[in-house]
């Protein structure tokens, strides 16, 4: 299985209402090329969220009713409706199929945004692969956190799901601090205007996943 998440940015001025954006991931959900996907807006900005099941699907593939709204993006030589983020932590990875179906329902799918400060993304990479890979300790299984630029976008289930990786850790250190505060990710994030640190939820404009069509 492969989790894809990837931004893009919107037009000045367009809306999005009533776009039938969900439709196309509706529909591979239904098929079972995906387990979960799901969109997400904040500003002008949109997120993609979709687990898949034997090859990645292309975050262009995925929302396809979205692309006339969507600025290009250049840094290609063919210009990109969606900047690919990279996955810069997760608590869990899926195993398998039958490792990664909820074993109770989820009430509610969100997702937040964050800013770092530019200059502390290397240690926030650093304490978060070391967390990761040491399974120092344990956190909720779908959360997953990434990034484009300094931009963190977080996916989160809830009621929260915590259990230990099927999957072995990559590192055989112990260097991740024993109270995590000591990691000082305080230190890490660049305030919101309003002062706030850390993350901010955002709009969720759809949510799909296979068990609401296994009985249909």
């Amino acid at each position: 299985m492969y989790r894809v998440i990837a931004k893009a940015q919107l037009k000045q001025g367009v809306s999005i209402n009533d776009r039938g954006l969900g439709e196309t991931v509706r529909g591979l959900v239904r098929s079972g090329r995906l387990m979960t996907g799901a969109a997400f807006r904040w500003q002008n900005h949109l997120f993609v969220y979709a687990e898949c099941m034997d090859l990645p699907v292309e975050a262009d593939a995925l929302m396809p009713e979205a692309a006339e709204l969507l600025e290009d993006w250049p840094g290609q030589t063919d210009k990109r409706k969606w900047i690919p983020m990279i996955d810069v932590f997760h608590f869990n990875e899926p195993a398998s199929w039958e490792h990664w179906l909820r074993k109770e329902p989820v009430e509610r799918r969100a997702g937040r945004v964050a800013h770092l400060k530019p200059e502390m993304a290397a240690s926030y990479i650093y304490y978060h692969y070391q967390l990761q890979e040491e399974q120092a300790f344990h956190g909720p299984k779908y959360e997953i956190i990434a990034m484009h630029e300094n931009l963190l976008f977080g996916y989160q289930e809830f009621p929260a799901v915590v259990e230990p990786p099927v999957l072995p850790g990559k590192l055989k250190t112990s260097g991740t601090p024993s109270n995590w505060s000591d990691s000082r990710m305080d230190l890490h994030f660049q305030p919101w205007e309003d002062s706030h640190l850390y993350f901010k939820p955002i709009e969720t404009l759809f949510a799909y996943y296979v068990d609401e069509f296994r009985t249909r």
